[in-house]
């Protein structure tokens, strides 16, 4: 096997685009299966394997990884707000509370029982493809919970109480202007899981936003 020189094309960011950046985040995730040469170590070009986009823990049970070897490619996510706005949802083995969580809210949101993961796979991948213009989804900024992320000026940025946190590969950063409460703005997070934000889930942030909201 041929080894890539720098950092390898694995790093998503809030478009669902992955690119090859050092900084590798909180979460690890895949797209159903291998979209990547082992050989190489390089994407295919394929951008998925089947409908089951999850995010998982970086650790599980002391189980070792060659990443982007011969099975599944690995994809890593800032953290777990991102992973959302790229179309994600938690996966149900290696994160089993959060993945809980995340049903029951969903369910709070729609008056029905919690989905299980391929109820879930099937309306995430429906509304991967219906957005508007690389999955954007048209939004009142006002009517957007905390985690939702939105397609700014100058790139990704996400709401968290009340403050606007713009993003980076390496972390949040805060924002000065933007866009005014009552502006639609095309939010890149899937409309199920804006559901389950507003419903109560709190999604994992990177510690960097943690540290803007304490700054204001």
């Amino acid at each position: 096997m041929s080894g890539a020189i720098g950092p390898l094309r694995n790093r998503v960011d809030p478009f669902g685009d992955i690119a090859a950046h050092p900084a590798r985040g909180l979460l690890m995730g895949n797209r159903g299966g291998r979209i990547h040469d082992p050989h190489t170590r390089t994407l295919t070009g394929r951008a998925w394997v089947s409908r089951q986009w999850i995010c998982c823990a970086l650790t599980f049970r002391d189980r070792r990884r060659a990443v982007m070897g011969e099975g599944y490619t690995e994809l890593f996510f800032l953290d777990e707000v991102v992973a959302f706005a790229a179309g994600h949802r938690p996966c149900f083995q290696c994160r089993r509370v959060a993945a809980d969580a995340f049903s029951a809210a969903w369910a709070k949101a729609e008056g029905t029982l919690p989905p299980g993961a391929g109820e879930m796979d099937r309306r995430l991948h429906a509304e991967r493809l219906q957005g508007t213009r690389r999955r954007r989804h048209p939004k009142l900024l006002k009517d957007l919970p905390s985690g939702a992320v939105f397609a700014g000026d100058d790139g990704p940025v996400a709401v968290k109480d009340g403050h606007l946190l713009r993003w980076s590969f390496s972390g949040w950063h805060a924002m000065s202007g933007g866009p005014a409460p009552t502006d639609t703005v095309p939010a890149l997070t899937p409309p199920v899981v804006l559901n389950a934000l507003a419903a109560g889930y709190a999604p994992l942030w990177h510690p960097s936003a943690a540290l803007i909201s304490a700054r204001e």
